[in-house]
């Protein structure tokens, strides 16, 4: 028992510590093409999305994009992404405006105006449903 049990447990640990992809997201990440990322952790993208680092590795300025409050697929990226609902991460934006140290990101209503953004800044970041047509941008292997 204790043979067949230590290599399950190693196994699990590889898997779970491990940079392996978040598998079954029902949305894409997206940066513009003139982005050279590929492949940003879970964390990652939420420190870009909630402005805790504010420049890419080249220094370009961040400029990320959300989906309006009643989407879905933003619900969904809230809870991948930052771990806590749309409501807590409305929340914490009201605390940075009240303070005066940041502003929320810019909002689209649709995948396609989203699309539109990112294509059009260089240093934009989005997200889009997984079903979404994706032209004209890079999509982003997200990881654990």
């Amino acid at each position: 028992m204790k043979r067949t049990f230590f290599p399950l447990v190693v196994l699990l640990f590889l898997l779970v510590a491990g940079e392996t992809p978040a598998q079954d997201l029902s949305f894409k990440v997206v940066v513009n093409n003139a982005n050279a990322t590929s492949v940003m952790s879970k964390d990652q993208i939420s420190k870009l999305f909630l402005k805790k680092v504010t420049a890419w590795q080249d220094g370009r300025e961040v400029v990320p994009v959300d989906l309006s409050e009643r989407s879905q697929v933003r619900e969904t990226f809230s809870r991948e992404i930052h771990d806590r609902p749309v409501a807590a991460v409305k929340s914490y934006w009201q605390q940075q405006v009240f303070s005066g140290r940041s502003t929320p990101p810019a909002t689209r209503d649709s995948d396609g105006e989203t699309l539109a953004f990112v294509q059009q800044n260089p240093g934009a970041i989005g997200y889009v449903s997984a079903a979404a047509a994706i032209n004209g941008v890079r999509v982003i292997n997200v990881t654990r």
